[in-house]
């Protein structure tokens, strides 16, 4: 046992200092606005994840907001407060705190979203590729039916069919499930169109003709010799669509069809401070859009570098 605990071990370690002295390590540390770029991601990530334990207040706590703390300006501006750095809104909850807990369920939408476009993406992907015929030309053929129309589009397409579909007691209760399948339905198109590619080009391979040879399964043969071969642009892929998630939810709160004001994303918090951007009280809207702005423009930026650290023509 303790022999199988430390070639564990040294086979981590070993795997730990090739990647350190890997292509990959070597472009993040020579790109300065990558680094920059992964330290703002990881800090929305940290505050996604202890939320509660970094915010200075619960802003959805009703027992600790007062009425008295409304529409408070920024704590440097003239009549602010120095308990509420980025001010309060209307309700005198704390606009920093809201942008923190906001991150999260903003993040939490993104990141299944992803998972689902992701999952239905990879595995029709692979079908096509590898099946072929009429199951391939009508897989793209619904994904081509499906890219004339903006993403966007699509998703208030089936977020208004989900919702009339549950019953309206439900749908507050389900309002995460309905986005979550709204984004991750529209997005898994990009997926497909790209694993298909791949697996035309490794069914062809030797290494594929051999295992049908020695009569493995298609099924096995798609998922333990064809999928690791064609994901590197999948994470790719999932890293762009990931902040193109975050956008649609907030769209799609901004719009009303999201979700409910008393849910604290940072769409939610944009359209309802929107209502007061031009009456004075600009930091209850301006300060959530800037924060999903910075974190979509980081998520992007690391996406472009993983995209060019993954091309070997590029490197």
């Amino acid at each position: 046992m303790a022999d199988a605990n430390m070639t564990s071990g040294s086979g981590f370690m070993d795997g730990m200092r090739r990647f350190f002295d890997g292509d990959i390590w070597y472009s993040f540390t020579r790109s300065p606005v990558t680094m920059v770029a992964a330290a703002i991601t990881f800090l929305y990530f940290f505050m996604a994840a202890f939320g509660p334990l970094v915010a200075p207040h619960n802003p959805f706590d009703l027992a600790s907001i007062s009425l008295l703390d409304a529409s408070l300006p920024p704590a440097w501006m003239e009549d602010g407060d120095a308990r509420f750095l980025l001010g309060t809104d209307i309700q005198g909850r704390d606009v920093l705190s809201a942008i923190i807990y906001g991150s999260r369920v903003s993040l939490l939408i993104g990141f299944a979203s992803v998972i689902l476009s992701l999952i239905l993406g990879v595995g029709l992907g692979l079908i096509s590729g590898f099946v072929g015929g009429a199951i391939d030309a009508f897989i793209m053929r619904v994904a081509e039916i499906q890219l004339s129309f903006p993403s966007i589009l699509i998703a208030l397409l089936i977020n208004g069919v989900l919702r009339g579909v549950i019953e309206l007691q439900n749908q507050a209760d389900l309002a995460y499930a309905v986005l979550i399948l709204s984004i991750g339905l529209s997005n898994w198109v990009q997926y497909a169109r790209t694993v298909r590619g791949s697996t035309m080009v490794e069914r062809n391979k030797e290494y594929v003709q051999a295992a049908h040879v020695i009569g493995i399964r298609p099924v096995l043969i798609m998922w333990r010799h064809i999928l690791p071969n064609v994901l590197g642009p999948v994470l790719v892929i999932a890293t762009i669509q990931l902040a193109l998630a975050i956008i649609a939810e907030a769209t799609l709160s901004f719009l009303g069809v999201g979700l409910p004001p008393t849910e604290p994303s940072l769409g939610t918090l944009i359209r309802v401070g929107n209502d007061y951007l031009f009456s004075g009280e600009w930091w209850i809207t301006i300060f959530p859009g800037a924060a999903l702005a910075i974190l979509v423009l980081a998520v992007n930026l690391l996406g472009d570098w993983l995209r060019d650290a993954l091309n070997p023509k590029l490197r």
